[in-house]
C-alpha cells in the first residue's frame, strides 16, 4: 500500500469523527446564526495568517533527503499567499468587523493549534506540516462548498460573504489530488 493509500486508510475514522461534529453538522444544514458564522471566520482568519509562515517553517526545515518537497511548497505558498485576505472581505461583507478581527486575538484553542503546528515543524519534523494540510484540505474538499451554500441560504447572504470557503472546496480537491500521485 503506498503512503498516500496508508494515509487516507489511517485517517478516514478521525474525518468522519470530524465531521460529525455539532457544529460542523450544523453548519452543512445551514442551522447557524450570522454570529455563528462571523466566529468560524474569526477563528479561520486566525489559523489562516498563519498558513504561509508554517509553509515557509516547513520548507527552511527541510533535510536534504526531503528536498523534493521544496518545490511543491513554493508553488503552494503562492497559492495560499492572500488568503486571509479573503476571510476579512467576507467578514466585511457580511457586518463584521474585519479591522477588529484582524487587530485580535484568537481564542486559545486556535492560539494552542497553531503553537503546536509550529513547535512540531521546528522541534520534531518539517514533513508534518503536511498531515495538517491533508486532514484541513481533506475536510474542506468534501464539506466547504456545501457548508457555504446551506449558510448562505439559510442566512440569506450573497456569495460575497463566503469566497473564502466556497473556493477552498475546489481549490483544496486540486491539492489532494497532486498529492496522490
Amino acid at each position: 500500500m503506498s503512503f498516500f493509500a496508508r494515509l487516507v486508510n489511517d485517517t478516514a475514522a478521525g474525518q468522519r469523527e470530524l465531521a460529525s461534529t455539532p457544529q460542523i453538522e450544523d453548519g452543512l444544514a445551514g442551522r447557524i446564526s450570522l454570529e455563528t458564522y462571523i466566529a468560524y471566520l474569526t477563528e479561520a482568519y486566525h489559523h489562516v495568517k498563519h498558513t504561509v509562515p508554517l509553509m515557509q517553517a516547513a520548507r527552511a526545515g527541510l533535510d536534504e533527503a526531503h528536498a523534493r518537497f521544496r518545490d511543491a511548497l513554493d508553488e503552494y505558498i503562492a497559492e495560499e499567499t492572500g488568503h486571509e485576505a479573503w476571510i476579512l472581505n467576507d467578514i466585511r461583507h457580511c457586518g463584521g468587523d474585519a479591522e477588529a478581527v484582524r487587530d485580535g486575538e484568537p481564542r486559545p484553542a486556535t492560539r494552542r493549534m497553531v503553537a503546536f503546528a509550529y513547535d512540531y515543524i521546528r522541534q520534531t519534523n518539517p514533513m508534518g506540516f503536511f498531515g495538517m494540510v491533508f486532514v484541513l484540505e481533506g475536510t474542506s474538499v468534501r464539506l466547504a462548498t456545501q457548508g457555504a451554500e446551506a449558510v448562505a441560504k439559510a442566512l440569506n447572504l450573497g456569495p460575497d460573504g463566503f469566497s473564502y470557503l466556497a473556493s477552498h472546496g475546489s481549490l483544496d480537491q486540486e491539492h489532494l489530488g497532486s498529492s496522490s500521485g
